[in-house]
């Protein structure tokens, strides 16, 4: 038996049609049967503005929006540092004697449904907003349906 087998989405299944993507992606994204493990670094916050709109929060101090990459690709949206120059420590501000704010490598993934589409992303007094947006199309909206 493989741990796709023993998986608890198999036993959604008989119950779904259409929904193997989901079920592939929830396998993929928890593996065995538990979260792998991720770091905490940067917080963020996922926050609905809207019936169907979201923002997602990325807490950023000590960043530039030159130090910071925002991808979509293939439903993953991914935030994560560029690489980050040592010879910033000497800058026109002058020599930095003691480094106490933290520019970590971070990468840090969000999986985005097939219905939500990515905006815009603003980096404003060290918060990274990026707002999304779910829309509907017209075959998944409410209809009767004409029984003949």
């Amino acid at each position: 038996m493989t741990s796709k087998d023993l998986s608890i989405f198999n036993s959604l299944r008989p119950f779904s049609i259409g929904f193997d993507d989901m079920f592939d992606q929830f396998e993929n994204m928890l593996g065995n049967g538990s979260l792998s493990v991720q770091s905490n670094y940067p917080p963020y916050n996922i926050r609905k503005t809207g019936k169907d709109n979201y923002s997602i929060e990325v807490a950023l101090a000590g960043f530039n929006k030159k130090d910071v990459e925002v991808e979509f690709e293939d439903n993953l949206l991914t935030v994560r540092t560029k690489q980050i120059s040592k010879s910033e420590d000497n800058n026109a501000d002058g020599e930095i004697i003691h480094k106490g704010i933290s520019q970590r490598q971070f990468a840090r993934s969000f999986t985005i449904a097939d219905d939500v589409k990515v905006g815009s992303a603003e980096l404003k007094d060290g918060l990274l907003t990026i707002a999304c947006e779910r829309i509907l199309p017209d075959h998944k909206k409410k209809r009767l349906i004409e029984i003949k």
